[in-house]
């Protein structure tokens, strides 16, 4: 059984590719919108893992949609690679929810598939829950196969360890394979983290575009990201405690412990704080 179902197979010289996953290590959507945001208009997709074998449907259900001819048709949970052209330059995204089982096999199928491609670079995205103000530039973290990669980018260093997800199997996976990798990771406001947060996408992109020399037109996210922090703004000024907090959180500073467990833990903690003002 064939796992991965090929309309073309492109063929890159040295080639790079970008992966990002919905699901645990994606908060405020913020990864997963990164990588969405590199497939508008300049991508198409070239392949397709088989759902079967790595999804549970009862987890995560199948959806129906109708087409304009009133044809129902079922949408399937996976994963999808896409080429894309940025001004002459090539490469591959990977987007889709994270697997729910065989990420051992799941990691292989992805990474032999890529480098059939000629793929010889792999960047991934995550992005957690931090202790960070919106105010201030986004955290970024990075997680090397070779740490001169951190340093060269100007990243901060990570000594989280703890339960992971399908990027730090993927990381993992390509360490073992003898292909050079970087993780970022980028903090997102945990007393914002019920909303899509364009910022934190935005600082990945930036990122992302230095480390693979891209020329990327970010300008219309950059717009969303004014309109995002315009908003909450707006909204910061109804509750003076509030903003007395995001004030400690300044001084606190922008350099957070990387720690996507701690999800609960803040969540509560913001919760408990509202709650007492």
């Amino acid at each position: 059984m064939d796992l991965i179902e090929w309309r073309a197979r492109p063929e890159l010289e040295e080639g790079a590719a970008i992966l990002a996953f919905e699901g645990w290590g994606d908060a405020s959507t913020a990864a997963s919108t990164a990588g969405e945001f590199l497939i508008r208009e300049v991508a198409e997709p070239f392949a397709s893992i088989d759902p079967e074998s790595f999804f549970d449907f009862q987890m995560q259900r199948p959806t129906v949609q109708i087409d304009g001819g009133g044809t129902r048709r079922v949408i399937w949970p996976g994963v999808e690679f896409h080429l894309a052209h940025f001004f002459g330059k090539e490469l591959i995204v990977v987007l889709g929810e994270e697997p729910h089982l065989r990420w051992r096999t799941f990691a292989t199928v992805v990474l032999d598939a890529l480098r059939s491609c000629g793929v010889s670079f792999v960047l991934t995205f995550g992005a957690f829950i931090g202790r960070v103000a919106h105010t201030l530039p986004v955290p970024i973290f990075g997680v090397a196969t070779d740490t001169d990669l951190i340093e060269r980018h100007g990243l901060l260093v990570s000594d989280y360890q703890g339960p992971t997800g399908i990027v730090g199997t993927l990381h993992d996976k390509a360490r073992r394979g003898g292909i050079p990798a970087l993780s970022l990771w980028a903090a997102v406001p945990h007393y914002l983290a019920a909303n899509h947060n364009p910022k934190v996408s935005y600082a990945l992109l930036e990122k992302a575009s230095e480390v693979l020399d891209l020329d990327l037109d970010l300008s219309d996210l950059e717009h969303e990201v004014e309109n995002f922090e315009r908003r909450v703004n707006e909204a910061m000024k109804e509750s003076e405690d509030l903003l007395t907090y995001i004030r400690q959180l300044e001084v606190e500073g922008s350099q957070p412990a990387m720690n996507p467990q701690s999800t609960d833990e803040l969540i509560t903690e913001i919760e408990q704080f509202l709650k007492d003002t």
